[in-house]
């Protein structure tokens, strides 16, 4: 089934404010919470939906990149936007946007009597990439550092929280007696501590462990985005959930391609015979060599078009191009028999520059570049 606008989901417009979007998703979320609704499969939907909805348009890239392209900005981003949220990311994520419509806790969520899951800290890592998988996409095996919870470590019912892990405070005010609550400092809102560990444990029952993490790269990334592989990063105590590994992209350069978008550059240097008498080059793309034909009287500076050779566009918008740039090598010195060639031929017609309208100008090749 299709996807509703994020838009149509809060029942906002697009020209909504921060504060109106985080208003609408707070609306939205105590309206379906699973505490209000118990046992309800739609109203979970929903629940998950607008939190969805909310994850893109908080922030500010994906919102952008949403209202340019809608749900496809985020079908082939390894994780960007909000597809298949479940409710641990929600309440981990979003969690205080709920303030004290439910005391502060989720009682249909996580364990009940208030506790919230206590999600582990993310992993960061850069991956470097050549053209060639950033064009085909590519699975990399990478070795991270991670905590788990070491074996043997067991917990018991926090005394401070009682197990509810909010710890709740009477105050007088001007306006009365006021009643507030807060997750507890003690076991951080998780209603659990620490009640036996191994020597070779932190303070939280964790130790660092090497693990060979398996990280699908979609085709078309570019340098500098971010992915995001769901519980690969730290793990957290107790009844807790695993966060994060955020992978960034790094674009290895290219021996003889550049690249500009989903477009890719190559120089292409033919001698002044070849440029004359035309030829067929060998040339080096991203899936393999290919042979491209070069025309009898080529210009330097002529651009040929390989369509559908460059990248794969990230939003599933086809592939870019590869420009081939043709430049004519002039030799820079010439035997006796060769200056008396072309001594010669100083005079000939032949060999005077009669430029015709085909042959576009350094400005219009650069505009046909972009076009």
């Amino acid at each position: 089934m299709a996807k509703r606008d994020y838009y149509e989901v809060l029942g906002i417009s697009k020209g909504a404010s921060a504060a109106e979007i985080k208003k609408a998703y707070r609306k939205k979320a105590i309206e379906f919470h699973p505490d209000k609704n118990p046992d309800d499969k739609d109203a979970e939907a929903k629940f998950k939906e607008a939190a969805e909805a909310y994850e893109v348009l908080s922030d500010a890239d994906k919102k952008a990149r949403y209202d340019q392209f809608g749900h496809q900005a985020f079908e082939n981003g390894g994780g960007f936007g909000g597809g298949g949220m479940n409710m641990d990311d929600i309440f981990s994520q979003f969690g205080d946007i709920f303030g004290g419509a439910f005391g502060g806790g989720f009682s249909g969520f996580g364990g009940g009597g208030g506790q919230r899951r206590v999600k582990g800290s993310n992993l960061r890592i850069r991956v470097k990439l050549t053209l060639e998988e950033i064009a085909n996409g590519v699975e990399k095996k990478i070795k991270v550092k991670r905590k788990v919870q070491a074996p043997g470590t067991t917990y018991k019912t926090c005394t401070t929280c009682n197990g509810t892990g909010q710890v709740t405070r009477i105050a007088n005010t001007i306006l009365g007696r006021m009643q507030t609550s807060s997750p507890c400092n003690v076991c951080g809102g998780a209603g659990e501590i620490i009640d036996k560990k191994p020597a070779d444990a932190d303070a939280q029952g964790l130790r660092i462990v090497e693990e060979t993490v398996a990280i699908k790269i979609p085709a078309g990334v570019v340098e500098g985005m971010q992915l995001k592989v769901s519980g690969k990063g730290n793990e957290a105590p107790g009844n807790g959930i695993a966060g994060d590994i955020l992978v960034v992209i790094e674009e290895e350069p290219h021996d003889k391609l550049q690249r500009e978008g989903d477009n890719l550059h190559y120089d292409l240097y033919v001698s002044f015979p070849d440029a004359v008498l035309g030829t067929s080059k060998e040339i080096d793309t991203v899936t393999g060599k290919v042979r491209i034909k070069v025309e009898a009287g080529v210009q330097s500076g002529k651009i040929l078009r390989l369509r559908g050779k460059g990248i794969p566009s990230i939003n599933g918008y086809g592939k870019g191009d590869l420009l081939v740039h043709v430049n004519v090598w002039t030799p820079k010195t010439l035997n006796k028999q060769q200056k008396e060639f072309f001594e010669s031929m100083r005079e000939d017609e032949h060999f005077d520059p009669k430029p015709e309208k085909s042959d576009k100008s350094f400005f219009e090749k650069v505009k046909d570049m972009f076009s």
